[in-house]
């Protein structure tokens, strides 16, 4: 029991490590130079589409009313007979000046549907500098004008956008967006500062199309449910520049319930484990709270342990979700949902299926997956 303990207190400590490395890392992020606007290139907006999400026509109007110079967007969808296809044609008569154009893909070969929606409007895009941007994105009106500054920077190729996980009315939902402002972010800021930018997250990227033929195009990523990752990963191993975005979006995650969610989050743990391994084992260091509740209830005489790490872990979510994304933390929520993304994490361990937009999926040991 002395072992165990002096075990879990050890992984503490690393734990609290962890939580000044985000306030570090968090700092470094901000007082990078924001490129000032010059003379921009256009911009393909690629927009994958499946069904109706909370906020659907708001979150793709916020894309007709870019103030960008010249850029064009370009959806897909499986089905003609998919309820998104009303919203984006009620657009186009709204925006009738705006260049647009509806994909109706069919049944897609690849295990990784998004990647070959994103692939036939690859095929269609006009312009070099793409933006992929999944549906449940909203962004300001100068969006396509920053991101477009950053690419004047020749050397580079792709920029993954962090977001601000904007909940629903569900308590489930209230909580995802606690973890995703606070852990998941930084998360990717740690990574940042230890390793450089070697990865990109999945709600919206841009890169330019030289950069996607450089690491064999979206054939390379179709076999993986961590597309996001992967292209990231390759885009990196390949020398090509990547960045994490000075530019913020909104991922308006919607509200669901509570199975729904656990599925969500299942998905997620079962995916990262199979796709970084050893990153995954690491999480365990982003977990100072449920640390310091297993801890004390091996010895109860250590209960200071718990009011450490929730100072420092609420240092860290302050770090990430006020100073970057300009929300500040919910206390009660966060702490709950710390147990909650622990909980996920061990269950991550166990089982390969996923189950993703009603289909169920078998994961293999490098990521990939394939239809059950």
């Amino acid at each position: 029991m002395a072992a165990l303990a002096l075990f879990i207190l050890a992984l503490l400590a690393g734990s609290l490590v962890y939580c000044l490395l985000v306030v570090v890392a968090a700092r470094n992020y901000l007082l990078q130079t924001i490129p000032l606007p010059r003379a921009l290139e256009p911009v393909s907006v690629l927009k994958p589409l499946s069904g109706i999400d909370d906020g659907l026509e708001a979150n793709l109007r916020s894309f007709f009313e870019q103030e960008h110079v010249e850029f064009e967007l370009l959806f897909a969808v499986r089905d003609p007979r998919d309820p998104a296809v009303a919203v984006v044609e009620k657009l186009q008569s709204e925006f009738p000046g705006r260049r647009s154009r509806l994909v109706v893909t069919g049944e897609p070969p690849y295990p990784n549907a998004k990647v070959y929606s994103l692939d036939r409007m690859l095929a269609l895009a006009q312009h070099d500098l793409l933006v992929m941007s999944d549906s449940d994105i909203r962004v300001a009106p100068g969006f396509l004008r920053a991101v477009a500054s950053e690419f004047t920077d020749p050397r580079i190729a792709l920029a993954t956008c962090p977001y601000r996980a904007i909940a629903g009315q569900s308590i489930w939902s209230q909580l995802e967006a606690e973890g995703m402002n606070t852990e998941f972010l930084a998360g990717l800021l740690v990574a940042r500062l230890i390793e450089g930018v070697r990865f990109a997250v999945g709600p919206t990227v841009a890169a330019r199309k030289e950069a996607l033929a450089a690491i064999g195009g979206f054939a390379r990523l179709k076999d993986y449910l961590a597309e996001d990752y992967v292209l990231g990963r390759s885009a990196a191993d390949a020398g090509l520049g990547v960045i994490l975005s000075r530019n913020i979006v909104e991922h308006r995650i919607g509200s669901q319930g509570l199975r729904a969610n656990l599925a969500h989050r299942l998905r997620w743990v079962r995916s990262t484990r199979r796709s970084r391994p050893f990153g995954y084992i690491g999480l365990l260091f982003t977990c100072p709270l449920p640390l310091a509740l297993v801890l004390t209830a091996l010895h109860p005489a250590w209960w200071p342990c718990i009011v450490g790490a929730v100072a420092f872990r609420s240092v860290a979510a302050w770090s990430t979700s006020y100073w970057i994304l300009g929300v500040k933390p919910q206390w009660p929520l966060l702490l709950f949902q710390d147990l909650l993304s622990f909980a996920a994490w061990v269950v991550g361990f166990f089982g390969n299926t996923i189950v993703w937009r009603g289909r169920r999926y078998y994961l293999h040991s490098d990521g990939r997956f394939e239809l059950r």
